[in-house]
């Protein structure tokens, strides 16, 4: 009977064929183990070869992390440059705006701020006196923000109003802040991002509005609505002096 090469064997040596061996570069970590043709020195040096690219590897790994670290606070310093700090302590509040603003003077707003050029970005403050102590005499988060929807709703302006999000935090000893996002389709400058802050103190009402196109074909970026942000959680009361 003739001898025939078996059909697995085959198939074995030609689809599956052994891994190649490893890369030069690395041969010093595999062939740590001595051999009966390997002298002492030989081994040594291997052994050393290996321990130092791993201490090189060690190294790097940390510098990728250093770098990742002196970046984040880099951008964080630029974030920081980018808003100035205004102080009303006639009427009592403080917050951040972008440097790049400039104020300007309209009737009804107690203190407005401008992007130059483009007057439709824009941060607002109105103070106004209430007879309320606290904002939670008026009503909840939502409640306040549907009073803020209908009115934008009112104006002949507006197309559409929607509210996108709303929240409290606390301000400087206690103070109840609420907080709310909002779009308004105008005809007057299109579509708009709304950002707005507003408490009570000292039987005032302060209302905080930061106004910035956000239209389709050039929407609001992440880095100018992290600005933003930062600009609506820093509307507080004014530090006693």
């Amino acid at each position: 009977m003739a001898n025939h090469t078996p059909l697995f064997a085959y198939h074995h040596t030609t689809l599956f064929p052994p891994p190649p061996p490893p890369p030069p570069l690395f041969n010093a970590m595999y062939n740590t183990t001595s051999s009966s043709n390997s002298s002492p020195v030989e081994n040594k040096a291997t052994v050393y070869l290996s321990k130092r690219l791993l201490l090189n590897l060690s190294i790097s790994t940390l510098l990728i992390s250093s770098s990742s670290s002196i970046l984040s606070n880099v951008i964080a310093a630029e974030e920081e440059q980018e808003l100035v700090r205004y102080t009303d302590s006639l009427e009592g509040f403080t917050l951040l705006i972008p440097s790049s603003y400039i104020k300007v003077e309209k009737a009804g707003a107690t203190a407005l701020f401008e992007e130059a050029n483009k007057g439709a970005n824009n941060v607002g403050v109105v103070v106004t006196p209430v007879r309320l102590t606290n904002l939670g005499e008026f009503g909840n988060p939502q409640f306040v923000a549907d009073k803020l929807i209908r009115a934008e709703k009112r104006k002949e302006s507006t197309k559409e109003a929607d509210v996108i999000a709303v929240s409290e935090r606390s301000g400087r000893g206690g103070l109840q802040v609420y907080e709310f996002e909002y779009k308004v389709d105008s005809s007057r400058g299109g579509i708009k991002r709304i950002f707005s802050a507003a408490f009570v103190a000292s039987r005032k009402l302060y209302l905080l509005n930061i106004a910035h196109t956000d239209k389709p074909e050039s929407p609001l970026d992440t880095h100018t609505r992290q600005v933003l942000e930062n600009v609506l959680h820093s509307f507080d009361t004014a530090p006693l002096t």
